[in-house]
């Protein structure tokens, strides 16, 4: 009889899954990139255990597929996969916006304009790496705002698993630069409680972040 994992060896997978995501999130593991198993538990301090639970977990999500019987890699999508997960996106994230704008607390602002902030910080650096992660949390942080935790789920697993194709986009300081400033327009629209307008705003923004992430694919 299997017995169940110990409370410990959970967190640690839970650990390992949650950086994971965050980094194919922000782009920074590849579309097709194969994850080892050895170079995962050390770099997590793990066994390899929690590191094949993470793994799996990340599998059954849809986030790794996979590779050729030897163990797992980042899932890749072809244009139509990408166009079809980006048109669910699209209305996702401007129902967020819309939700948002409708029930926007003051803590809720606050840590839009700080995660705001961060994004201007990176793209002013032109630090790559910490401007797709500062990006992620900005949307992370609308998502939580709705309010509902459904829709938060839907909208965070869509844009987990885009996110390595998403990353492509930005090839120069300036790209980190313009899409820092279009986040101000974006907030602007969420913080005048618009509903409206902010749907629309968001709409139009995941629009053209469609059209640069197919060119760049």
């Amino acid at each position: 009889m299997a017995t169940a994992p110990s409370k410990s060896r959970r967190s640690v997978a839970q650990r390992i899954e949650s950086a994971l995501l965050d980094d194919i999130a922000a782009g920074l593991i590849k579309p097709g990139e194969r994850l080892d198993e050895t170079k995962l538990a050390s770099r997590f301090g793990a066994s390899r255990t929690p590191v094949r639970e993470a793994l799996s977990r990340l599998s059954a999500q849809g986030v790794l597929e996979t590779s050729d019987g030897r163990g797992m890699r980042v899932a890749q999508y072809s244009h139509e996969d990408l166009a079809q997960m980006f048109e669910a996106m699209h209305e996702i994230e401007a129902l967020c916006a819309r939700l948002v704008a409708q029930r926007l607390t003051l803590l809720a602002k606050s840590r839009l304009e700080a995660a705001q902030a961060d994004c201007h910080a990176a793209a002013k650096a032109g630090d790559l790496p910490t401007y797709l992660r500062a990006n992620e949390a900005l949307h992370f942080a609308i998502y939580e705002a709705t309010g509902n935790p459904y829709i938060q789920q839907m909208a965070s697993d869509f844009r987990r698993r885009t996110g390595p194709f998403r990353a492509k986009k930005f090839a120069t300081k300036a790209d980190l630069v313009a899409s820092a400033e279009s986040h101000d327009a974006l907030l602007e629209k969420i913080f005048s409680a618009d509903s409206n307008d902010a749907f629309d705003y968001m709409r139009k923004h995941m629009e053209e972040s469609f059209m640069r992430v197919l060119a760049a694919n």
